[in-house]
C-alpha cells in the first residue's frame, strides 16, 4: 500500500506548472512556487478538525477547496470565478508521477496486490489513476476508511478490506512520520526517499529515519530489493 501525494506523484511542481499556465492566460503575476507551499502548508490543520472530532468527516477536496479560499486574497486571486478555482482545486487530481512510479507499479504489480493508502478521497485517487496509468488493484484511504492517516484506524481498515492481518501488509511512504503510524499497526514498511517533494531547499525525509524493512531510492529499486529477500505476496507475513 502507498502513501500518493509525494510518494508517488509529484504535488508540488503540478501546481507551480498549472499556476505558471493560469499566469499565462489570465495575466496574472502570483508566485506559484510560494502559492504551493502555502497550499500545502494548510494541508495538516484542515484534517486535523477531522481527526480530533471537531467537525464530521469531510473530503480532502473539500478541505483543499476551503483552503485554497483562504488564500485567495492573499495572492491576488480575486479575478478568478468560481469554475476556475473548481478547476484549480482539481489540480490535485491531475498530478504527474515521479520518473519511476509507473514502471515500478507495474513491476510491483507482478507480485503483489498494490493500493493507495492515502488521505485522497476515492474521485481523486480514481481520476489521478486513469489519467497517469497508475496500475491500482484496488482504491483504498482515508475515505474508505473515515479516518486520516495517521489514525491506526486508516490502516488498519485497508488491511481488513483486502482479506488480510496487518503483517501481510507493507506501506510505502516517503514520509518517516507515515511509517511509524503504519509500523505501529503491525504493517512491514519501505521507505522511498523522494528528495524533491518540497523542492531544491528540501531539508526533510531526505534519510530513513528508522530500521524501515526495506529503503529504496525508487519503486524499481523497491522492486529488486523484494524480489533479492524473495519476498511475495504470500510470504510477507514472514518478512522481518
Amino acid at each position: 500500500m502507498f502513501d500518493v501525494f509525494g510518494t508517488c506523484v509529484d504535488w508540488r511542481s503540478g501546481i507551480i506548472r498549472e499556476g505558471v499556465e493560469l499566469n499565462r492566460s489570465r495575466g496574472l503575476g502570483v508566485d506559484w512556487t510560494a502559492f504551493a507551499d502555502a497550499w500545502r502548508g494548510l494541508y495538516q490543520p484542515s484534517m486535523e478538525q477531522v481527526r480530533n472530532g471537531s467537525r464530521p468527516w469531510t473530503t480532502l477536496d473539500v478541505l483543499h477547496r476551503e483552503s485554497l479560499d483562504k488564500l485567495v486574497d492573499r495572492f491576488g486571486l480575486e479575478c478568478l470565478g468560481g469554475n476556475e478555482l473548481d478547476h484549480l482545486n482539481r489540480v490535485w487530481h491531475r498530478l504527474e508521477p515521479w520518473p519511476d512510479t509507473v514502471t515500478g507499479l507495474k513491476i510491483l504489480k507482478n507480485n503483489f496486490v498494490i493500493a493507495p493508502l492515502s488521505n485522497g478521497n476515492v474521485a481523486l485517487l480514481v481520476n489521478m489513476a486513469k489519467r497517469t496509468d497508475l496500475p491500482w488493484d484496488a482504491v483504498l484511504g482515508a475515505e474508505v476508511a473515515g479516518h486520516y492517516k495517521p489514525r491506526p484506524e486508516a490502516y488498519l481498515a485497508a488491511a481488513r478490506l483486502l482479506g488480510l492481518e496487518p503483517d501481510q501488509c507493507m506501506m510505502v511512504a516517503a514520509h518517516n512520520n507515515d511509517l511509524v503510524a503504519a509500523r505501529n499497526c503491525g504493517f512491514r514498511t519501505a521507505f522511498v526517499c523522494r528528495p524533491h517533494e518540497h523542492g531544491p531547499e528540501q531539508t526533510t525525509d531526505l534519510v530513513a529515519e528508522s530500521n524501515w524493512d526495506v529503503i529504496a531510492a525508487s519503486f524499481v529499486e523497491l522492486a529488486d530489493e523484494l524480489k533479492k529477500k524473495n519476498i511475495n505476496r504470500s510470504a510477507i507475513s514472514a518478512f522481518r
